[in-house]
């Protein structure tokens, strides 16, 4: 399968995963200490204790009288099965369940705790509740106990066998992709082109024009270093690659080496250097003067680097799901204490690198709902294998930091040094801003800041989905809507309230947006790369396939 919109599962799991997953880790210390910090405050608050209790109390009482009906929150897909709603002894165990949540919450509110401490302190409430939610257990979830009896006890043998499978292959987590159907450069990264350059750091690729005639400045796409390069490049037809190079743009991508320990002394100056590299070898191919370059995720934070560093050889710059202001609101910002960063630092300093699989557990306990209990009932409670899909394939395709660039990123975090950077600021060539709407991990309204960050007058454009299905964007979804219009305020709900809607893909809008800033047309060239830049290989690549 390729989309998700066959598969709830995949759907609602594909809009929750990071892409850029987190730079820091979860300290179980320091989420216990905000909650015994919790029960403290609310032990000198007598009165609120006694007067929530008896609320919840009540509560309850209705709830076992028939008389209340609490119900989940909005888009919890857990209680959906029609027997929480009619099954009377389901019906008071859901009501009583969400009831007990909702209070623990209020009491976290009425504990007096600064903001950031509440804020961890809900969290960590959060992931009590959910592992603790009756749809977790095979006797309180009423779909499980059907699907068992109409498979006659096989879903639970096949629950069996997924649950040692993950255990000796996983880590013990669930399985978050059946990765059977996919194989990067068949099914996936399959656009035509040739590797123009390799280093030791990257490989350049430029892709083989579809029209007759191309536009003369090319784009050089800047990926996170902490995911594959092909979240662009999936199946033909969701490839924000083949629908670039469709448009006659010259059209060349980044594809970073995965690092190992021998590499623990690359920094992120390392990695700008490499990407002026890649935007001087693009323009001697293309003849250009200058190129169109795309920051992803956190690329966009190298990007910025590179701004500052050779702003001439920029025509325009796209940050895409991207944030600067890296002390921005963010769920990461939460969590990223002190104590955290300084944590993260010394492991990844020990090892070498920091790994993408421990990253990406971080995040799924961040997000533990989509990304680990829906997989939990999904693969263990059902016993369905977990969804075939492309992006979920790509997510689970971990790469490697090395623990020199992990520093100088936790650096960055601890300094925030790019919202006062005066290089950044003149630079003044069009920029465009693309943020996600339902975006959790990049707010957008920490994306907008970027607006403010740069000189000239960027334009902000505002997608419908989340951080992944915002940038997996295809045109011809009928769900899909975008806001965009020139950066003008200073405040993003002003910016909102002036921004005209569209139906449809950004992707369409950034086409037409990038194509007035990469000069007139010229025919297509016959081959690829040049007399000093020649094909190395074809797409995708060496570098791309490395574990």
């Amino acid at each position: 399968m390729q989309g998700g919109a066959e598969n709830p599962l995949a759907e609602q799991a594909s809009d929750a995963i990071l892409g850029a997953n987190p730079f820091v880790g979860i300290d179980p210390q320091q989420l216990v200490g905000d909650l015994a910090r919790s029960i403290g405050a609310l032990a000198t608050r007598p009165r609120r204790v006694v007067s929530e209790a008896a609320r919840i109390g009540r509560e309850l009482g209705g709830i076992i009288a028939g008389d209340s009906s609490p119900a989940a929150a909005n888009g919890d897909k857990r209680f959906s099965d029609v027997a929480w709603t009619e099954n009377p002894v389901y019906r008071r165990l859901g009501q009583s369940y969400l009831t007990l949540v909702a209070g623990a919450h209020r009491m976290v509110d009425d504990a007096g705790l600064d903001a950031l401490e509440t804020q961890r302190a809900h969290f960590a409430v959060g992931l009590l509740a959910d592992a603790l939610a009756p749809t977790n257990g095979l006797l309180t979830n009423p779909a499980a106990l059907k699907r068992a009896f109409d498979t006659a006890g096989a879903s639970l043998l096949r629950g069996a066998r997924n649950l040692v499978r993950d255990v000796r292959e996983n880590g013990g987590m669930p399985a978050t992709v059946d990765a059977r159907p996919f194989a990067v450069g068949r099914s996936l990264a399959k656009s035509p082109g040739s590797v123009v350059y390799r280093d030791e750091v990257f490989e350049l690729i430029q892709y083989r024009p579809s029209t007759e005639t191309i536009h003369e400045r090319p784009v050089v796409v800047i990926p996170p270093q902490i995911n594959k390069f092909y979240v662009l490049d999936l199946a033909p037809g969701r490839s924000f690659t083949e629908f670039a190079v469709a448009g006659g743009l010259p059209y060349f991508a980044i594809s970073w080496r995965n690092p190992t320990a021998a590499q623990r002394e690359w920094g992120l100056d390392h990695y700008v250097r490499a990407c002026v590299d890649a935007i001087d070898i693009a323009c001697a191919i293309t003849g250009a003067d200058a190129a169109s370059i795309v920051g992803l995720c956190a690329g966009g934070v190298t990007m910025a680097r590179v701004l500052e560093t050779a702003p001439r050889k920029v025509a325009s710059a796209t940050f895409a799901v991207s944030m600067l202001d890296l002390k921005a609101p963010s769920m990461v910002g939460m969590l990223a204490s002190d104590a955290v960063v300084a944590m993260a630092l010394r492991r990844s300093r020990s090892r070498g690198v920091l790994d993408g699989a421990e990253m990406a557990r971080v995040f799924a306990w961040m997000r533990p709902n989509d990304l680990v209990w829906n997989y939990w009932v999904n693969s263990y409670l059902m016993g369905n294998d977990p969804p075939a899909f492309d992006i979920l394939f790509w997510n689970a395709d971990h790469t490697r930091l090395p623990a020199e660039l992990h520093a100088d990123f936790l650096d960055m975090y601890v300094r925030n040094p790019l919202p006062g950077s005066a290089h950044l600021k003149r630079f003044s060539a069009p920029t465009y801003v693309v943020a996600g709407m339902t975006d959790h991990i990049v707010p957008w309204k920490a994306a907008y800041r970027t607006t403010q960050m740069v000189g000239g007058r960027p334009e902000f454009v505002l997608s419908s989905s989340g951080h992944i299905q915002s940038i997996v964007n295809p045109p011809g979804n009928p769900k899909a809507s975008y806001f965009a219009a020139p950066a003008g305020s200073s405040s993003p709900d002003e910016w909102l309230a002036g921004a005209a809607s569209s139906r449809g893909s950004w992707w369409e809008h950034w086409a037409r947006w990038t194509a007035s800033h990469s000069g007139g047309r010229r025919p297509a060239p016959k081959a690829l790369g040049s007399r000093k830049y020649r094909s190395r290989g074809r797409a995708p690549g060496k570098y791309v396939l490395e574990r």
